[in-house]
């Protein structure tokens, strides 16, 4: 199954959150914060615009990106987490 987002929606796959702290504590699953980093699986065509004109997305498939904590709605498709949120809740674009 595939999910096509509508407009400027934008479907992420979370990355996976740190097991360790920065001095070495292993996190147990309880601890860990959910991770607001994550991965572009599939965009919309864009925003559509008053004057009736689309409006292209800056991020585009397979990009790293940084959201707000709260973004998106969560969804399940074949077992895997994904979230679907508009493209403002995007805070950064990871470029390595």
């Amino acid at each position: 199954m595939k999910i096509q987002p509508l407009a400027d929606k934008v479907l992420v796959q979370r990355l996976e959150a740190e097991n360790k702290t920065a001095g070495g504590i292993v996190l147990p699953d309880s601890a860990k914060e959910k991770p607001q980093r994550g991965k572009v699986v599939n965009v919309g065509k864009g925003k559509i615009l008053e004057d009736g004109t689309v409006k292209k997305l800056q991020v585009k498939k397979g990009d790293q990106i940084l959201f707000t904590s709260y973004a998106g709605t969560e969804v399940k498709l074949d077992g895997k987490e994904y979230l679907i949120m508009d493209e403002s809740s995007i805070l950064a674009v990871i470029e390595s």
